[in-house]
């Protein structure tokens, strides 16, 4: 028997939200209007606290 835990699973997604929204961070800060619309689409893809993040970073305006 092998293979990756529920909780390696989980961790992995985890450490992969974190890689991509540290990516989204540092593109926000020269990001257009329609690109930060753009941002604002794609955490709302990736992660279930989507709400949270997008009002801690401002993009609240950037409509969906």
């Amino acid at each position: 028997m092998g293979g990756i835990s529920e909780r390696g699973k989980e961790l992995k997604r985890r450490r992969h939200r974190r890689k991509k929204l540290a990516i989204f961070a540092r593109k926000l800060k020269t990001a257009t209007v329609s690109e930060r619309q753009a941002i604002a689409e794609k955490i709302r893809n990736l992660t279930p606290g989507a709400a949270v993040v997008i009002r801690n970073w401002n993009l609240e305006g950037a409509n969906r």
